[in-house]
Parts: C-alpha cells; structure tokens; sequence
C-alpha cells in the first residue's frame, strides 16, 4: 500500500532541499541590499524559509502517523522530521538539514512495509 501523504512529503522534503541550498546566498545577498538601499527584505526573505521548514515538520509529523497507521516503515518521515527541525530552530544548520532531508526523501518515497508488519504476516 501506498500512501499519497508520502509522496507529497518527499516531494516538499526535496523542494525544501534546494531551498535550504540556496538559502544562505540569498539572505546575504538580500542583507547587503538592505545595507546598500536602506530596504528592510531580510526579514520577510529567512522568515520564507523558516515558514517552509516548520511547514515541512507538520507534513512529516502527519506522513508519520500515516505511515504508522499503515504499517510503513517511519524512518523516513522521521528523519524528515529532524532534517526540517534543524532548519527550523536555525539557518545555521542548512547543511546538516540538507543531508538528513535527502536520506528522508529517499526513505519516504520508498514506503517500505515496517518491520513489525512484515512479522505479522508471517505468523
């Protein structure tokens, strides 16, 4: 059984990826804009990719339960849990969220069937 709720999370695991890429260079390059016209985007610019993040966590919390309802494996969505909160408690931690988020794309978008099910059906 596959579930849809993985699919979009891997999908939002992987668009969160490419942003967290990027995000560094665009907060700098906004902040010396802001230094240089007297603009304030900075703010509205890391608040974008935090509001991603946290929107990341709430879709792997809701992949979690899914899956657990399911019997999917849980690896991925709680690995997409810490890779989107490492991001969320601070940008500083973009790499570190990058790596975990592809590990949790990868797990997530498999969908494995959990161990414990795979016990119950050979009793």
């Amino acid at each position: 059984m596959k579930l849809k709720i993985n699919m979009w999370t891997g999908i939002l695991d992987i668009i969160n990826c490419v942003l967290f890429a990027v995000s560094w260079p665009v907060i700098f390059g906004t902040a010396f804009s802001d230094a240089f016209s007297g603009s304030n985007l900075t703010n509205g610019t890391g608040t974008f990719f935090y509001v991603m993040a946290w929107a990341g966590v709430i879709l792997n919390i809701i992949a979690l339960v899914q899956s657990k309802k399911s019997n999917i494996s849980i690896v991925g969505p709680i690995l997409g849990i810490i890779g989107s909160a490492l991001f969320g408690l601070t940008a500083a931690l973009a790499f570190p969220a990058l790596v975990v988020l592809i590990i949790a794309t990868v797990f997530t978008m498999l969908q494995h069937p959990a161990k414990n099910a795979e016990a119950k059906t050979e009793k």
